[in-house]
């Protein structure tokens, strides 16, 4: 590869630096460089791909914008994992109205755990077969010992196997971080869909609220490496002490 003629398989008018950027995910794909592990210095990789060191570290630029890669000022860049305290709740967008600041749920419960038939609604957002086999997790997360989030997740039987609750349960770290270190599973970024709902009897006695009170539905489908959906979450938010919070670029 070179500035004048890359030799990377692609669109003409691709950029250079997204086709290196493209280069170094199939390397994250592929396993070259394990979440936390340093990867090869910018230099080490212009010379690998035969492109100048700033084409390179554009590339790098987007990946860590992506939280794809973590830059450590003085030690390198590092592959991004769930277990780092700046990503691990990159994905919860929920904010305390009493002090603005989003943080990771103080406590979690899981309350199921199983292997099912993937339903034609299931299997068609985790692009498997109707009735393929996927873990279904029902779990509540807690802020100051208040139940706010109930969410429903559907994983693919193939990718988890040997998922239960008493995995689950004994695991203290984010759960992504377990998917990723114990499954090989990333998540890498996240489709989510939001509307008003109304709690179902059921729901309203976990989350301790009213049956019929105003609950915000969050359903998440979760990809990892070539956009291959990996989870499809659905979330009840009781947000009377809380908001969802996005920022827009």
């Amino acid at each position: 590869m070179n500035e004048d003629g890359p030799g990377v398989a692609g669109p003409a008018f691709s950029p250079l630096y997204q086709q290196i950027k493209s280069l170094i995910t199939r390397s994250l794909q592929a396993g070259e460089w394990r979440p936390g592990e340093v990867i090869p210095s910018e230099v080490e990789l212009a010379v690998r791909f035969k492109v100048s060191q700033g084409t390179v570290r554009k590339a790098i630029d987007e990946l860590a914008t992506e939280n794809l890669l973590v830059r450590r000022q003085g030690k390198g860049t590092f592959v991004a994992t769930h277990a780092e305290e700046q990503v691990q709740y990159r994905f919860l967008r929920l904010v305390s109205e009493a002090d603005a600041a989003r943080g990771g749920p103080a406590e979690r419960r899981f309350l199921d755990c199983r292997r099912v038939r993937a339903s034609a609604e299931v299997a068609r957002a985790l692009e498997l077969k109707t009735g393929d086999a996927v873990i279904q997790v029902r779990r509540v997360l807690l802020f100051n010992a208040r139940p706010v989030v109930l969410d429903d997740l559907w994983l693919p039987g193939g990718l988890f196997k040997g998922l239960t609750a008493e995995r689950l349960g004994d695991y203290r770290g984010p759960l992504y971080a377990l998917f990723e270190s114990e499954f090989g599973v990333r998540m890498i970024r996240a489709e989510e869909k939001i509307r008003a709902v109304a709690a179902s009897a059921v729901d309203a006695r976990v989350l301790e609220v009213a049956p019929g009170a105003p609950l915000l539905s969050v359903e998440r489908r979760t990809l990892t490496y070539g956009d291959k959906p990996v989870e499809l979450r659905r979330g009840l938010y009781e947000t009377s002490a809380h908001f969802y919070r996005n920022e827009l670029n």
